[in-house]
């Protein structure tokens, strides 16, 4: 039996992960998270009696396996540092860590013997959009990428389009700086500028999440697309991780870690 905490429970996706843990065998909810509750008591959130509702980080006591955050970037860093060093296992699914951030607790982690999973996305779609995106950049070095969300997502760009990034810089030739042959008549226009990839993000009512990779070269293009249309199609994803993150030696980056 898998035991677990789920930190941010009461937002769109933590509530999805709630009925995920509820729902699947040897999963057991032990305790919820979240610093803007005040009412502690379980049944007001249909929740067993014996889960734990905690609103203070500092106040949450629990023999949890694994820690689940959906919570906000600016409480996501110090949400996994405490699930490090009270050895649970974080699966973080909370986008908004700076690079250096990721660095800091992979550090800590490793001072601290403990394993964990940081997500991007856990769309089986975005994992293989990322993976033949990386790929492709050999071939393909000159890429923007256009992510889409709702309207409520706070960070942009997107986890997801910032780990393409990266993924699509690692494989490619190191590029000269972005060579602006262009005039930007309003500000911004051209979108982020991450190592001479350009990245364009959109909040519109009625998207979840949807990635395109574009790739130029002379006299031909290549568009890599994903699109998950609901919350639920990351659960798998979400499954996966907890079942495997107990087989990790440290703290990654990535679902693919633990996809066999």
């Amino acid at each position: 039996m898998i035991k677990i905490i789920i930190a941010g429970f009461n937002g769109s996706m933590g509530q999805k992960a709630v009925k995920l843990v509820n729902d699947t065998k040897d999963f057991q909810l032990v305790a919820v998270y979240s610093p803007v509750v005040t009412d502690l008591q379980p049944a007001s959130y249909d929740l067993a009696d014996e889960v734990q509702v905690f609103n203070d980080l500092t106040n949450i006591k629990t023999d949890a396996d694994v820690w689940i955050d959906f919570s906000t970037p600016k409480a996501v860093f110090e949400n996994t540092k405490f699930a490090l060093g009270h050895q649970i296992r974080p699966v973080v699914g909370t986008s908004g860590l700076s690079d250096q951030q990721v660095e800091d607790l992979k550090a800590y982690a490793k001072d601290q013997h403990m394993a964990g999973l940081i997500v991007p996305n856990f769309g089986i779609s975005a994992v293989l959009l990322m993976k033949f995106a990386k790929e492709a950049a050999q071939y393909f070095p000159e890429a923007e990428i256009i992510e889409m969300h709702h309207a409520d997502k706070i960070d942009a760009p997107s986890g997801t389009a910032l780990s393409t990034a990266k993924q699509i810089s690692e494989a490619r030739e190191p590029q000269a700086a972005d060579n602006a042959k262009f005039e930007e008549t309003l500000p911004g226009a051209r979108g982020g500028n991450y190592k001479g990839i350009r990245i364009h993000s959109v909040r519109l009512p009625g998207y979840v999440a949807h990635e395109q990779v574009l790739f130029g070269s002379e006299g031909e293009a290549l568009t890599i697309r994903q699109d998950s249309f609901t919350r639920d199609s990351f659960m798998k994803g979400v499954e996966v991780a907890v079942k495997n993150v107990g087989k990790l030696s440290e703290l990654v980056v990535g679902l693919e870690n633990v996809l066999s």
